[in-house]
């Protein structure tokens, strides 16, 4: 087992980790930002070290100096967490060249998953279902047309180096593709610095659905259930539960099977999630992250699985030491992620935090590296807390959650807290019956 791990993130996430590591007595490194050096994450871990200036581009994103970071405090392994250098393959590339170790699955694999063309070719091979849409990337306009004439209108255009909403455009008619591959390319080249985009049929009401996926170096998979994703704004996940009240004990065995089959074909190994939109009965596959999912909670609500533990055992080469007969699926979660945002406008609303009181209680869990005094930075994701409850009904869930949700208090700046308790008060929510559009146009008619 590791003696030190340095944590490449920051907020909840890092202190998330941060607490897995030392209840497995492994000793911490904090990296952090000027703007960060207050936080939570950098007071409680052993050591930390400064990396850099508020924006991420100078510090979080800054890969010599995390490695730096790592060689001079003697850490044998990196936790990444998600977004900043999770899924970048050079970055894991660099960390393994230098003798650290790389929590997470290897290069080759986050390289092949981060190429949407690359990760549907994938998917096709190991056996996934996959959208109707082009072999591969889409080069011309009037290449664009040909694919549109075979899957039928309307279509989406999606930037094969893309992920939250950029570079993505639909179309319903042919006058439409032209502009929409057109502003597709342009925002992929803009974001991504790559202009390649693909084609897929668009589906018109689906839902969101994942499968979180666990396996060791030994060829040992496993499937942890299924979260329902399909709330969301801007393609920006709001709350997210497990299992998903579209999906009956059948339909889950059978995808997670299929799932467990293609990440066995393809040798994945650590943590990682296939997302699929759902619709009429159907799985269709989205992609792949090969990381630790940000609503991971409720995963480890509804198993009794400490997802974060289980990636550090696996990148120390230890074996999973149970199989999917073993895993048990009991009761209901349900995950707000609460951001400091104004709840109808959702400008970001930095500043510093005044009375921070977080609901308790039976089954109450929040993820959070905020404390009273604490002033959040305006240069980083919005997110403040993740409020997790858990149920043994779906209904008992939503009304021990509507009530933690009443006694969370943030004051200081605008949170989000109103929007969620809109949301879970609405008869479509409570009845289980919306899609990926539900929440903008539930927003819309207010």
């Amino acid at each position: 087992m590791f003696e030190k791990v340095l944590i490449a993130n920051r907020g909840e996430i890092a202190l998330r980790i941060h607490r897995a590591c030392k209840e497995m007595g492994i000793k911490t490194v904090a990296v952090h930002s000027t703007a960060d050096a207050d936080a939570m994450h950098v007071r409680l871990a052993d050591e930390a070290v400064c990396i850099g200036p508020a924006p991420a581009r100078d510090s979080y994103l800054n890969k010599a100096a995390i490695i730096s970071a790592a060689m001079i405090t003697g850490a044998d392994a990196i936790h990444p967490g998600y977004g900043f250098l999770s899924e970048n393959a050079d970055f894991a590339e660099m960390v393994e060249a230098h003798g650290i170790t790389w929590i997470g699955p290897s290069p080759k694999m986050i390289r092949m998953m981060g190429d949407k063309v690359q990760a549907k070719a994938a998917a096709i091979k190991s056996g996934l279902p996959v959208v109707p849409g082009s072999d591969g990337d889409v080069r011309t306009v009037d290449a664009a047309k040909i694919v549109a004439q075979k899957i039928g209108y309307p279509v989406i255009i999606k930037a094969a180096a893309g992920g939250g909403g950029k570079g993505m455009k639909v179309a319903h008619n042919e006058s439409e593709l032209v502009e929409a591959y057109n502003t597709a390319k342009l925002e992929a080249k803009t974001s991504f610095g790559n202009d390649m985009v693909y084609m897929e049929k668009y589906l018109q009401t689906p839902r969101h659905i994942e499968i979180q996926v666990l396996a060791d170096n030994y060829g040992n998979v496993v499937c942890l259930g299924e979260r329902d994703c399909s709330l969301q704004r801007k393609h920006q996940k709001v709350l997210e539960e497990s299992p998903s009240p579209a999906l009956n004990k059948t339909q889950r065995e059978k995808i997670m099977e299929i799932v467990r089959t293609a990440m066995t074909k393809i040798g994945y190994s650590n943590l990682g999630t296939i997302e699929f939109l759902y619709e009429n009965g159907e799985f269709y596959f989205l992609e792949m992250n090969t990381r630790l999912q940000v609503e991971h909670p409720i995963t480890e609500m509804v198993t009794g699985i400490d997802v974060v533990r289980e990636q550090i055992r696996v990148a120390s080469g230890a074996p999973l030491g149970y199989s999917q007969k073993d895993i048990r699926f009991d009761g209901y979660a349900i995950e707000c992620r609460i951001n400091a945002e104004n709840p109808e406008t959702f400008i970001p609303s930095p500043g510093k935090i005044g009375c921070w009181h977080v609901p308790g209680g039976l089954w109450v869990r929040v993820d959070s590296a905020m404390y009273s005094g604490y002033k959040v930075p305006p240069h980083y994701d919005s997110m403040v807390a993740k409020l997790i409850v858990f149920g043994r009904s779906r209904n008992g869930c939503l009304m021990r959650l509507k009530r933690a949700l009443d006694e969370f208090v943030i004051e200081g700046v605008e949170t989000t807290i109103p929007l969620h308790q809109r949301i879970i008060a609405n008869s479509d929510f409570i009845d289980g019956q919306y899609n990926i559009h539900w929440l903008e146009n539930f927003l819309e008619k207010k």
